[in-house]
């Protein structure tokens, strides 16, 4: 080899490793999906419908994959310390977001959010949606929805409800109830669905909003009633149980879903391999199964078709919040 040829190889090399440092790190290690493990944030406490699900595909996931899957609660703020968690994390796969329809709300409640929803996330698949179910307290004196109602009305501002906290599907659902019902009922916020449901089997709060999964326990034991469910059709876990559209409040509709994010990923090679895998996990029989044991059912949006519906949902629940005069934080 000449003095030329071998200029030129050592140049080639030089070039490459310079080319190598330039390629940020976490676009370098979101070549090698999956990492050796996967954490899932959950941004609530755990025992609710959040984690429930965050736990099972965890599981599959894990399976899927052949890695090591936790789930990690980290609790605060409606959400936004876990999900500020992930949204810093590197979008190499390890570190996941799974959370409520918090997510879409926050960017209303907030002044001011420690991250931009629309672009610190990558969207990656709908994991399931559920009806939310309006419950009260095993000795409430109302049986349906109209006693619950005229009872309301009669002692206006004497009636509360709770919910896993300001902004959630399930604290919206009940100023949309108040909304379109007519009546005054105070909102206590809870730092999550758990222990909101223990105030209610307690007795401590009389009413309250929240998801099936949540729910479906304590009714079966007999110690909640269920007055009605937030869909436009009933729901296949409680069929015996009336829509709030056919008990009188007509139109009503407020559901809850819970989607998959990693951090912002611009299309990488890891993040399509989850949005692949979370479709396949979500189209399998069993997980139709056990979701079904819960009160939800599998999402079916995921990659692009999941970050449109992501910046629909946030328009609509801009509107809500504003209508419903929720305060801002």
């Amino acid at each position: 080899m000449n003095w030329m040829a071998r200029a030129r190889t050592l140049w080639l090399a030089i070039g490459l490793v310079l080319l190598s440092l330039t390629i940020p790190l976490g676009l370098a290690s979101a070549q090698q999906f999956p990492p050796s493990q996967i954490k899932i944030v959950v941004p609530f406490p755990a025992g609710g419908t959040t984690d429930i699900l965050a736990r099972f595909i965890a599981q599959y996931l894990g399976d899927k994959l052949g890695v090591s899957t936790i789930v990690e609660n980290r609790a605060g703020a409606s959400g936004t310390i876990g999900s500020e968690t992930v949204a810093k994390a590197p979008p190499d796969g390890s570190v996941l977001l799974i959370t409520a329809t918090h997510h879409v709300i926050n960017p209303s409640l907030f002044r001011q959010l420690p991250y931009d929803t629309q672009v610190a996330f990558s969207p990656v698949a709908v994991v399931a949606s559920a009806p939310n179910a309006l419950v009260v307290s095993k000795e409430f004196p109302a049986r349906n929805v109209a006693e619950l109602i005229a009872l309301a009305k009669k002692d206006p501002g004497k009636l509360s409800f709770g919910s896993s906290g300001i902004g959630g599907a399930n604290h919206l659902s009940g100023e949309l109830f108040k909304q379109m019902a007519g009546v005054d009922i105070v909102h206590i916020p809870y730092k999550g669905a758990a222990p909101a449901m223990n105030d209610l089997l307690g007795g401590h709060i009389p009413i309250m909003f929240d998801t099936l999964p949540t729910v479906l326990p304590a009714a079966s034991a007999g110690n909640i009633r269920v007055l009605a469910v937030t869909s436009m059709t009933r729901a296949a876990a409680l069929p015996d149980v009336p829509t709030l559209d056919e008990a009188g409040v007509k139109g009503f509709e407020a559901t809850a879903w819970f989607g998959m994010y990693m951090p912002a990923a611009n299309g990488n090679p890891a993040y399509s391999r989850l949005v692949e895998v979370m479709s396949e996990i979500l189209a399998s029989p069993a997980i139709a199964e056990k979701f079904a044991t819960q009160g939800v059912t599998p999402g079916k949006l995921s990659g692009a078709e999941f970050t449109r519906f992501v910046d629909a949902e946030i328009r609509k629940w801009s509107a809500v919040v504003k209508q419903a005069n929720v305060p801002l934080e």
